[in-house]
């Protein structure tokens, strides 16, 4: 399932195969709101109590033993979870001026990655009642956290970068071939 961007110029031009194995749906305005679109989709096509899981298309270098591991270890906790690393840098909180406020302990911090697995039924449930609410949250671990019900880390690898500037294209590249070599 993908949500799309109305008038996406890239979707026609992928194989035929490709377009027929995937359902589409409207994106939205932000992330939470594609995602929703694409789980009440699911809805109509799968129990509430089915898994789910949510990836950027932006994060291009997924490993499948990071999808294996998100699997085991999501699949047996009663919530679900997410993959993530642990923060290595020194992190600074900001003032708005720029100017550095103070030095964060980046002990149990951790930055999260896709993909992100929970129940279907709970999931769209915590976002939508995000939405309601004019939360605007940035991943599906932050409405589950929301509606009270936190999943799991799952230790995943610092190499499944998202795409968002151009260099991280060079990353990208980079981290990509060393997977097909």
């Amino acid at each position: 399932m993908v949500a799309l961007a109305p008038g996406d110029p890239w979707w026609g031009q992928l194989p035929a195969r490709v377009r027929d194995a995937v359902r589409i749906v409207d994106g939205g305005a932000e992330r939470l709101h594609s995602v929703r679109n694409c789980l009440r989709h699911l809805l109509t096509v799968a129990a509430p109590t089915d898994w789910v899981l949510v990836h950027d298309a932006a994060r291009p270098c997924l490993r499948r033993e990071d999808l294996d591991l998100l699997l085991t270890r999501a699949g047996a906790h009663a919530v679900g979870g997410i993959l993530a690393v642990p923060v290595r840098d020194t992190m600074k909180r900001a003032r708005p001026t720029g100017e550095i406020e103070v030095t964060v302990d980046r002990h149990n911090l951790w930055h999260a990655l896709t993909p992100q697995m929970f129940r279907l039924g709970a999931l769209e449930q915590a976002i939508s009642t995000a939405i309601t609410a004019g939360t605007l949250v940035t991943d599906e671990a932050q409405a589950m956290e929301l509606a009270g019900t936190p999943g799991l880390l799952v230790h995943g690898r610092a190499d499944n970068i998202k795409v968002t500037l151009a260099n991280d294209l060079v990353m990208a590249e980079l981290f990509l071939s060393r997977l097909e070599g």
